[in-house]
Order: C-alpha cells, then structure tokens, then sequence
C-alpha cells in the first residue's frame, strides 16, 4: 500500500532541539532493544523481532545479503532504546511538550485522514557507529492485543495477514534526528514493499511523519567507530557520562567510548488515530476485544485454506514460524533502487 509521508526539515525550534539532546542526557543510560527478550506469551521460545533478525541475515539492509557473522550482525542491530512516555507514565520529565506537540497532532490527522489523534508513546533510539536498523515493519496494534499481551512478532503478523483489520488502531509516527552522527540515513519503501526504495538523512532537528506499521523502514549504517564492532549482548548499555561522552559498557567494564557527534539519535512519537468519536469511544470501552486464542485460531484456519497445514497444529514454535513465512513479505533486492 502507497504510504502518505511528510519531511520535516528543519523541525522544531533551535531551542527545543537542543532539550531533545538534554533529554537524553538526563535520562542517563540506554539499554539494548533485545534485552525486551524472548515472545515466549504462547510457549515459543523466539526473539520478539525474530522476523526481522531471518530477513536481515538473509538479505543484509539493501538485499545483497549480509556476510557478517551471526554475533556481529546481532551486535550491528542490537540499538540502543528507552521509552520516554507511554500514554500517562512520563519516563522523562521535560518531555510533555513533545509528547502533546499541537502540530504533530494536527499533520497527523492529515496523513491518516482520520479526525481523532491521541498521542501515545515517545520512545528514544541510540545507535553506534557501525550500527544498522534491519528493514521492518513496526509493531501495530489491535483491541485487546498489543504487545504487553501477545509477542510482538505476533502483531507484525496479524497486521500482514489482512485478516484482523476489523480491530486495529491505526497509528502514525513522527521519527525525527537531533545530533551530528553521519551516516544512518531512514531508508523506506513508500510505494509498498514491491515499490522502489527511497531514503532520507538524518538530519539534526529534521523529522518524517509516516504509518511505519505499514510501511517498511530502517536505519543504514552509522559512519565511524573501529572496523571491529564490538559484540554487543541483551545486558550491554550506553551511558552517558558528562561533558559530550558516552560510554559502552558490559556491567561495569567500558568496552567503548564515544562523543555526541557518533551517536544517531532519533526520537519517535507514535498517535493512535480514529476516524471519528465513535471509533476512539469503541476503543476506550474495551469491548469487542480479541484473546490469543481468536487470534491464532483465526490464522490458523488461514493456514489450513491456503493449504499449508494439513495435519495437527505443530508447536509454537514451528507455527510461529510457518505463520510469519506465510504472511510476512519483505522487499527483495530486486526492489532496494534508492531514490534520494
């Protein structure tokens, strides 16, 4: 599906820019996203993103395959990321005005065409030199399944399958860039997964407005660091320590040390969107929910239609699988043309 998008460059005032960088100095210390653990809610014991971690080991970012080893392409995947306000709870103070940004919540309704935006979550994202974000959908959600509940891959799936469409809530996000890092240009395919690729740079205090659970996304390599990439684990964080200084650390060892001009830092804001007061109240009830077991029963009968499961469910594992191989198409190389 064509995306609607909107660049923003530059952004938000010069003022409010450099908060953007205090935020994140004040918040101290960032964790790896993998350290959100394995999606073991229905018994598989998997990597919340495991479809994104086969297609990037297969493909590399661009389709040309990746000849990193298994450890080093985790390392170059495994960013940096903190959330700094879900709904009510304000994780980072000074960040309400962003989070409540009037003419975020106004372009939002323009790309979604829907009349009701809610804001919902602010989270940050670290990457360091020679990290990459893995070409993905986000993660979507549905009346009475997000990813507290069900596996995040789950949701990826559900949203795939067309199948659950009665029951989700569309949302809009605002990734925008604040700091000086090179490389780590927001690569995506607006025309669809079978569209050519198209990439934007990130710029300190510029932004893009987009579905990015519709639309498939990364991140291309950060400039800098040393040829080695340092293997990065679940436990490894990204302090900062004063001054313009970051540092690597495995519990107390520094394994790296870095200035704010290495780090890609981006910010993304996400707003629930409805089409109209009724939709939002629905959504509010809390009724009309799906349960884990709608859902899979749901894909499972996909499944036995199409033909790709004749005999007995098989375990989570395998149907996890078998459900994000079926439903989950990425862009191919045959489609990774980049137009700036």
């Amino acid at each position: 599906m064509p995306s609607h998008y909107l660049h923003m460059d530059p952004f938000l005032s010069a003022g409010d820019a450099k908060d953007m960088l205090s935020i994140a100095q004040s918040f101290g210390s960032f964790g790896t996203y993998a350290d959100e653990g394995t999606s073991d809610t229905l018994g598989e014991e998997l990597p919340q993103r495991f479809d994104v971690g086969i297609n990037y080991f297969n493909q590399g970012l661009d389709g040309a395959g990746n000849s990193d080893s298994p450890e080093v392409a985790a390392s170059r995947t495994n960013y940096f990321r903190e959330t700094y306000a879900y709904g009510n709870d304000i994780k980072a103070p000074g960040i309400e005005p962003f989070l409540e940004h009037p003419e975020l919540s106004r372009t939002a309704k323009a790309i979604s065409g829907c009349s009701n935006v809610v804001p919902a979550i602010v989270y940050a994202n670290l990457l360091i030199p020679g990290q990459e974000l893995a070409i993905h959908t986000d993660v979507p959600e549905f009346r009475g399944a997000n990813r507290k509940v069900v596996p995040q891959w789950l949701l990826v799936v559900m949203l795939h399958s067309g199948l659950f469409e009665k029951w989700r809530i569309p949302i809009v996000t605002c990734v925008s860039w604040f700091g000086d890092a090179k490389g780590g240009a927001f690569t995506f395919y607006p025309e669809g997964a079978n569209g050519k690729k198209s990439a934007i740079s990130a710029q300190h205090n510029s932004a893009i407005l987009i579905d990015t659970d519709m639309t498939f996304h990364g991140v291309e390599r950060v400039a800098g660091g040393l040829p080695d990439l340092a293997l990065i684990g679940k436990k490894t964080r990204l302090h900062f320590c004063g001054e313009t200084t970051w540092e690597l650390r495995e519990s107390k060892e520094v394994i790296d040390t870095f200035s704010w001009s290495d780090i890609r830092y981006s910010i993304s804001w996400k707003a629930y969107c409805f089409a109209d007061d009724e939709a939002e109240a629905l959504w509010k009830s809390g009724i009309d929910t799906l349960s884990a077991t709608d859902i899979i029963d749901t894909l499972e009968a996909a499944l036995r239609a199409r033909g790709l499961l004749k005999v007995a469910r098989p375990n989570p594992t395998e149907l996890a699988l078998l459900l994000v191989d079926t439903f989950v198409k990425y862009p191919t190389a045959a489609h990774s043309t980049c137009g700036r």
